[in-house]
């Protein structure tokens, strides 16, 4: 039977709890303490229960500093945020940022304008265990450069087409083709695109889902309608100003996003074009600005809580497993969030 030397004395000097006597109060192995009081996956909830139940008991506080030592792990995980101005990332960071500390990881974000421009020695060096990607380009090398120098990594919202890392995204792709499909079925046949960068997959599988439904319905996108830019509000605005200004006017846009969708929104305010009279607008994504009563967006809804979340376990078992294991890729289903944006086509 332990004693309790956290708060006894022996000869008026305290004696310090370790790991040790967590362990032979749990009946689990030292290492085991070690793994479970980390959140280790590969530790049961039983087990993980059992063994904080001892350590409270005992008053048992881990050393951070000795478990850096010891596993040279820091317990602290970098965010690469590449466009934090997008309202669409503070509501994917937050999530992200609850799951990573329950599962007893301390997050560091990195917000630099460009993946280039990411210290990589700070982030790839011993300050962290693992890395969030969520703005990557397909242009981006950092990925590549965090495979070479082993450390693990998860694909959050965007991935470049690398093998190996998780993987956790909406499926873009599906999504373009159900905003099609709702257009197609309203009636409109003059329909355009404001589509994100090329450089990114969420622009290039949203643009083809878009454009394989409308293809399946005899519907082509004419050149002119289709522009693309940066997912920005400026975007939105200055793409949808230009393509009022063609003859005859698009009916209905799809807009790579929502904050994308909102710019389109305002131009179409500013030129007195009447949304959804004159005009159907699309985004994608659902942020909560989407549903405020000054926009009631017509968009694309996703899990995008549940997809932060799935990241953060994915990011740590990697962690746990020393950088290795299957290239999971988990992909949240789209479904259409219908409001006050879109509307059966104008025959004139």
């Amino acid at each position: 039977m332990l004693s309790s030397r956290g708060s006894g004395h022996t000869g008026g000097t305290a004696v310090a709890i370790t790991s040790i006597d967590v362990a032979r109060l749990a009946g689990v192995s030292q290492p085991t303490v070690s793994r479970a009081l980390r959140g280790d996956p590969r530790v049961s909830e039983e087990t993980r229960q059992r063994v904080r139940q001892a350590a409270e008991a005992l008053n048992y506080v881990p050393s951070e500093t000795g478990r850096s030592l010891s596993t040279r792990a820091t317990r602290r995980v970098g965010v690469v945020v590449t466009d934090l101005t997008n309202p669409f990332y503070p509501h994917l960071v937050a999530p992200l940022h609850d799951e990573l500390e329950r599962c007893g990881y301390r997050m560091m974000l990195f917000t630099e304008r460009s993946e280039d421009a990411v210290a990589t020695e700070r982030l790839l060096g011993q300050s962290v265990d693992g890395v969030v990607l969520t703005t990557a380009t397909t242009e981006s090398a950092l990925p590549a450069e965090l495979t070479r120098r082993g450390l693990p990594f998860v694909f959050l919202n965007r991935e470049t087409g690398i093998l190996g890392p998780p993987v956790a995204v909406v499926d873009n792709t599906e999504g373009g083709r159900l905003v099609a499909r709702e257009l197609v079925a309203l009636g409109h046949r003059r329909i355009a695109g404001i589509f994100g960068p090329r450089n990114t997959t969420t622009g290039q599988e949203r643009e083809l889902g878009f454009r394989l439904a409308l293809a399946e319905a005899g519907i082509g996108l004419a050149e002119e309608a289709v522009l693309r830019g940066p997912f920005e509000f400026a975007t939105g605005y200055a793409a949808l100003s230009e393509l009022l200004a063609l003859r005859p006017r698009p009916t209905a846009v799809f807009c790579g996003n929502d904050v994308v969708a909102i710019g389109a929104l305002n131009a179409a305010l500013a030129a007195q074009v009447t949304v959804p009279d004159e005009l159907t607008v699309f985004g994608f994504d659902d942020i909560p600005m989407a549903g405020w009563e000054s926009f009631r967006l017509s968009t694309v809804r996703h899990d995008m809580h549940e997809m932060a979340r799935t990241a953060a376990r994915l990011l740590v078992q990697r962690i746990a497993q020393g950088g290795e294991g299957e290239a999971e890729r988990v992909v949240f289903p789209a479904q259409l969030a219908l409001r006050g944006t879109h509307a059966v086509a104008r025959t004139d």
